[in-house]
């Protein structure tokens, strides 16, 4: 394939010790680190070494409904997002710093404060992926009976990323003065109350904390169901998604950037990061062979629960050599509908049995898998990248630290090579990485002309 002036963009999925489920029980998966710092060290600074974008860290604030075969045969201890960034950003210099936090769970004005924090501390590298929250059982750890319906969590989660770029607005560029001599800190001419008073919300303002390096923190957003795409085109820089095929991933990809001129955006505004999970061998023989071992190494009743969980519907009851039962559509579902619909038509387009699903679910988790030689992963990559499937990948290792180590030692130099990918960080900033501008101020007033 030839190549393009345009290059691609990474992120480096953070999951436990790797996207696969049966991750932690790989020989060469060092599961016992797990809540060390030395750990999540070594996989941020593979990936700086790697020229990627961003790290990202996932957030699920419950256990599975499920909890005796979540904890007796999955790892389900996950780091708090905003606390690991905050370590990591002391022993990194370049990559960005991207976590999750819920709209659904949290409060605007600490979300604001938190990533404006994150975002000085780290000289300009922190990113926000505002998530609606799907797993209805979280609503229990946060005094609630019950989730709230997927259309109106999007309805809060539009107001809430209204009130925290408020916030982070909230601080003109140049209010700071710190003048010593005269003992003025900050002028308050340019230091705004935000005064929100909305439907879910009210919020006085301003933050204390002065405009950070970026501007704000980059957004990040993660749902591709209709009303996740009308969020994203609407508040989202970044869009993490999951497609199967290529064709699905141009539609989505046409879709969503086909939306932001209704807000005023331009499609260079928004970057789209399909997820891919990369088993990596000398020969593509090789690369099968380790994923099958991967498989190998998977309870049954892990893979059972998992697409159970994910589809809504226990199909214990079922025979595993069979077809899905028949299932309604993710329009009558409150949960997760982009990735429920997206398994349920994989399901249905390949008729697959309930086995060959759980096969296909347990690894990537409804993303992409490739099995291959770095040659042969290269190819998908540019393939969906020219092919305008995407703006890039969020790479997801399938274990670690060996799986990331292997796609920057292996794919990386392939990319770079084709003229696809940086070979050196250009830009202090994940908007500079990334190719975002700053966004303005909406309190800075224009100057007038003379």
């Amino acid at each position: 394939m030839g190549n393009t002036k345009k290059q691609l963009h990474l992120g480096a999925f953070i999951f436990g010790v790797g996207h696969h489920v049966a991750a932690w029980r790989h020989p060469h998966t060092e599961t016992n680190g797990l809540l060390t710092f030395d750990f999540y060290r070594k996989f941020a600074q593979i990936a700086e070494r790697g020229k990627f974008d961003m790290i990202f860290v996932e957030d699920i604030p419950t256990l599975p409904e499920r909890l005796d075969t979540a904890v007796r045969h999955t790892v389900p201890v996950r780091a708090e997002p905003l606390t690991l960034l905050s370590a990591l950003a002391s022993v990194t210099k370049h990559i960005g710093l991207a976590g999750t936090v819920s709209t659904t769970y949290s409060e605007p004005f600490h979300v604001a404060r938190k990533f404006a924090s994150l975002d000085h501390i780290s000289g300009g590298r922190a990113a926000w992926n505002a998530v609606t929250t799907s797993m209805e059982i979280t609503a229990q750890n946060f005094g609630r009976d019950h989730h709230l319906d997927h259309s109106l969590r999007y309805e809060r989660a539009k107001e809430f990323v209204d009130v925290v770029t408020a916030l982070w607005d909230s601080w003109e560029e140049d209010a700071l003065i710190i003048d010593k001599a005269s003992g003025v800190f900050a002028d308050p001419d340019k230091v705004h109350t935000t005064a929100h008073q909305g439907t879910h919300f009210a919020v006085r303002g301003p933050l204390n904390i002065p405009r950070t390096p970026q501007g704000r923190p980059v957004i990040v957003q993660a749902g591709s169901s209709t009303t996740g795409q009308a969020f994203a085109a609407q508040t989202a820089e970044v869009v993490f998604t999951a497609w199967q095929t290529l064709g699905e991933a141009q539609s989505f990809y046409a879709s969503l950037k086909g939306q932001l001129p209704e807000y005023g955006r331009s499609p260079d505004e928004l970057k789209i990061l399909p997820g891919v999970l990369p088993i990596i061998g000398v020969t593509e023989e090789e690369a099968r062979e380790k994923e099958a071992a991967l498989q190998e190494l998977v309870h049954p009743a892990v893979g059972l629960s998992m697409v159970s969980g994910i589809l809504r519907h226990d199909l214990s009851t079922y025979p595993l050599d069979g077809p899905l039962p028949d299932l309604p559509d993710s329009t009558d579902i409150n949960g997760g509908k982009s990735r429920y619909q997206l398994i349920l038509d994989m399901a249905r387009r390949e008729k697959l049995t309930i086995r060959q699903l759980i096969a296909r679910v347990t690894g990537a988790r409804g993303h992409r898998t490739i099995a291959g030689t770095p040659v042969q992963i290269a190819d998908m990559l540019e393939e969906w990248f020219v092919k305008e499937a995407c703006d890039g990948f969020n790479i997801m290792p399938p274990y670690l630290p060996e799986g990331l180590e292997q796609f920057v030692d292996l794919v990386v130099p392939e990319l770079q090579r084709r003229g696809l990918y940086r070979t050196a960080y250009t830009g202090r900033t994940l908007r500079e990485h990334l190719g975002l501008a700053q966004p303005k101020n909406r309190y800075t007033k224009l100057a007038l002309p003379l």
